[in-house]
């Protein structure tokens, strides 16, 4: 524990999807988080703890057939999610997300929260210790390429479990992958 009484062991991972089409967005659209997949891990015990899911209404774009077709993900079923501002309150309040260090599958989640959040003026949730997950992976593999998600866990020897591309289960698989790489000791130390 922190001196605020915060445990330093958790770690968030997190996995988001957006809006996307085939090709150029319409006139006037930008790709919007619409999922964010979050997974708490214990690095401490080894083991995945916790698997929440934020369905987030887009403001400035719809979900097209081929994001549809990609991440399982309707138009009809966003509408039902929290505006971007009250996702970005949630994850604080109720993830820790400025207090806790996090990771995501290379730089594109904490990318899109960035633009994401200057565009808007929503406050940035997360705090300053990110881990890009794919870059430690291909180090402590050794590989010379950065991989997928899906081929990592092929080269770990883990199941992909759920849908790739639904934040929720991707956020799940990539904790995973983080509990694999800490276990053959090449997790870096997270300091808040």
């Amino acid at each position: 524990m922190d001196t605020d009484g915060h445990r330093t062991d958790l770690l968030n991972v997190v996995d988001v999807e957006a809006t996307c089409w085939d090709g150029q967005p319409p006139p006037g659209a930008v790709s919007e988080i619409i999922e964010i997949g979050l997974t708490v891990v214990d690095l401490a015990a080894g083991r995945r703890l916790e698997r929440h899911r934020v369905l987030v209404r887009p403001e400035r774009s719809r979900v097209s057939a081929f994001c549809t077709e990609l991440t399982g993900l309707t138009q009809e079923e966003v509408e039902g999610g929290v505006g971007f501002a009250e996702a970005c309150r949630l994850l604080a309040r109720e993830h820790g997300a400025g207090l806790r260090p996090w990771a995501s599958w290379g730089d594109y989640d904490r990318h899109q929260f960035t633009r994401q959040c200057g565009a808007t003026g929503v406050r940035y949730p997360f705090g300053r210790v990110h881990t890009n997950a794919k870059a430690v992976f291909t180090e402590a593999y050794g590989l010379r390429k950065r991989p997928g998600m899906a081929r990592a866990l092929s080269l770990a020897g883990l199941p992909l479990e759920g849908r790739h591309h639904r934040g929720e289960d991707d956020a799940w698989n990539i904790a995973a992958l983080v509990l694999d790489v800490a276990r053959r000791g090449g997790w870096p130390a997270t300091s808040g």
